[in-house]
């Protein structure tokens, strides 16, 4: 039978890929997500994880997903699902709920067996009319055994042929799309370079899954993605924790210190040591310790003795710092503390996405302890904002915290790598900038109230500092009560004085828009997609999105006094709208919150929004 086609010209389409935590889903989206960007797509990729480390094969709980959304004009990594590759009968149930009406599913028949339903807790043997998929396109292949006889021959056992699955079901996808192998192949290769057995597998498989979708007698949709002429370059694809390393070096190179993080394995932070570590041979020091207080308490002490010094965690390891964080705040000293935030509390949802960190940060310390707080918007934005929390930290000789999340530091998107030199320069506040004669701990600038950063061990610039309150013109140990207010102060004037050396609140959209949108952090591409898509239907709605929060941008209120209908979206209680209301007077918003462990849907916000204009 001759093959009927659809070819559907889009111009961005969302792929999950979904299985057991062992299919190889995340290795399958990342080569497909790569292979997009080198078409000439614009990609964001979510990779989302089981909390569990290995659950029962074939249950709801151990579901492993990886969507890829491409295209043009791509902020986030889409919504509903256009495709979805379906390994198994729990991989389609948990992601039935992302699926469009139209959208194609693919599946290994292999996977769907009586024993398989029931494990997915299906009470019916037709799991699509019981998920009532009664309108989208079903591939039905049995890859596990296609997989199998692919590999008939070869010299790798039962249990290594059958993971190939995960290559033939890239393979199809490739057809799908019109992806060429020519680039996953390199990659394969590249990837499974010391075991030459095992790359020969997959590229056989792949492409024998390619093949198949090719020679397929099944009525399907083909896909014909736009590209994007993009800026000439060298790119990467990188995730937000890549991208936060990356900042951090950058930042210790303008600067002339060396780098050094202090950090303890944490979900979903861990990946910022195992990228530093890899940099040695430019200076960096990258320490695994014992717990998150021996983090906090190394980078101080690196920070002691003159190095841009940093420490990684996510929430439940914030808590555990906190103590230490407000001795660099009563020390004085430059530290760049990074909150990859998950779901909490305690343990919580350690695979998961949120933004219940920000009082934490704000707050999370003992005594009047003001502190910097700065979030990154997507995963490359985390170079920057790495970038700018060191420069921010060592110029203000401060503790910074830079927060971002579960969905962008696992999130990948093609990054240009960028030209450092067009960066702000990062020069230090440190005791070359005074007499040698004049100085002493306690001595201040006098435009930035930050004091000047002297390492230990410099000769002619021995001094003392702790956590106890010191005098304000000595720097020696002081109970007054006179000098305390003043040494309060002067710590908070410091961090208000920041806001005088960051960038301004940008509004995306018109000063007479009918409602404003204010978000911060990783919600920026769902919160950009819904307010476009509103002003393509004819609404006017404007975007606030806001990176530094502690200080503020210092044309906040005047930006935000141009609105009477302000809505608030964030994925907490209303924690930052919380924070506005008590900085700006006389401030009045509407909140959106969803606290889910999953990112915001594009078609939800619209709804909350519309229904908001409506009021």
């Amino acid at each position: 039978m001759q093959n009927t086609i659809n070819i559907k010209d889009v111009n961005d389409i969302v792929i999950r890929f979904s299985g057991d935590s062992g299919d190889g889903m995340q290795l399958t989206g990342t080569i497909f997500s790569n292979l997009s960007a080198i078409f000439g797509n614009e990609i964001a990729t979510f990779p989302d994880y089981p909390a569990e480390i290995r659950a029962p094969q074939g249950t709801l709980s151990g579901v492993s997903g990886f969507q890829v959304h491409l295209g043009n004009r791509i902020y986030n990594s889409g919504d509903l699902c256009d495709v979805l590759v379906a390994m198994n009968p729990a991989a389609l149930k948990v992601n039935a709920r992302h699926l469009r009406p139209d959208s194609v599913i693919v599946i290994d028949t292999d996977s769907f067996q009586k024993r398989d339903l029931e494990k997915a807790l299906f009470k019916t043997e037709d799991p699509f009319n019981e998920l009532g998929l009664t309108s989208q396109q079903i591939i039905s292949v049995p890859i596990t055994s296609l997989t199998k006889d692919s590999l008939e021959g070869t010299e790798l056992d039962m249990k290594s042929r059958t993971r190939s699955k995960n290559m033939f079901a890239l393979g199809l996808v490739c057809w799908l799309f019109n992806r060429p192998l020519d680039v996953a192949n390199h990659m394969l290769s590249a990837k499974f370079a010391k075991k030459p057995a095992l790359v020969e597998a997959n590229l056989k498989v792949l492409a024998d899954g390619f093949n198949y979708g090719h020679n397929t007698d099944t009525t399907i949709s083909s896909y014909r993605v736009e590209t994007v002429n993009v800026e000439k370059g060298y790119y990467l694809d990188v995730n937000g924790n890549t991208a936060t390393a990356y900042g951090l070096i950058a930042a210790a190179e303008n600067a002339g210190r060396q780098l050094f993080l202090g950090s303890y394995p944490i979900t979903p932070a861990t990946d910022i040591l195992h990228e530093l570590v890899k940099f040695k041979q430019l200076g960096v020091k990258a320490i695994q310790v014992e717990d998150e207080i021996a983090g906090v308490c190394t980078a101080i002490g690196a920070s002691f003795a003159g190095s841009l010094a940093a420490t990684s965690t996510s929430g439940p390891g914030l808590a555990l710092k906190s103590e230490a964080i407000g001795l660099a705040v009563m020390a004085e000293l430059p530290l760049v503390v990074i909150d990859v935030q998950r779901g909490g509390p305690s343990t919580g949802l350690p695979t998961k996405t949120e933004q219940t960190d920000l009082r934490q940060a704000l707050y999370g310390r003992n005594g009047e302890s003001p502190i910097v707080v700065m979030a990154a918007a997507t995963p490359t934005d985390c170079f920057d904002m790495a970038y700018w929390a060191s420069k921010i930290a060592l110029e203000h000789i401060t503790p910074v915290i830079l927060l971002t999340d579960g969905y962008i530091a696992n999130g990948a998107s093609a990054w240009r790598i960028p030209d450092t030199d067009k960066y702000p320069s990062i020069t230090p506040n440190d005791q070359t900038q005074v007499d040698e004669n004049e100085w002493r701990s306690a001595l201040r600038n006098d435009e930035t109230y930050a004091r000047y950063w002297a390492a230990a061990g410099t000769p002619g610039y021995t001094h003392r500092i702790g956590g106890l309150e010191k005098d304000y013109d000595s720097g020696a140990i002081s109970t007054d009560a006179a000098n305390h207010q003043m040494m309060v102060n002067t710590r908070q004037a410091k961090v208000d004085k920041i806001a005088d050396y960051i960038p301004q609140l940008e509004l995306i959209g018109g000063e007479d828009a009918d409602l404003l949108v204010i978000g911060w952090g990783g919600t920026y591409g769902h919160l950009r997609e819904a307010v476009e898509k509103m002003n393509e239907a004819g609404h006017k709605v404007a975007l606030a999105h806001f990176r530094f929060i502690s200080p503020l941008p210092k044309n906040t209120a005047a930006v935000l006094s141009k609105f009477k209908n302000i809505i608030v979206a964030e994925q907490n209680n209303g924690q930052f709208a919380g924070y506005l209301i008590d900085k700006i007077p006389g401030l009045k918003v509407s909140r959106y919150n969803k606290v889910e462990g999953q990112p915001f849907s594009i078609h939800e916000l619209i709804e909350a929004f519309t229904k908001k204009l409506e009021e």
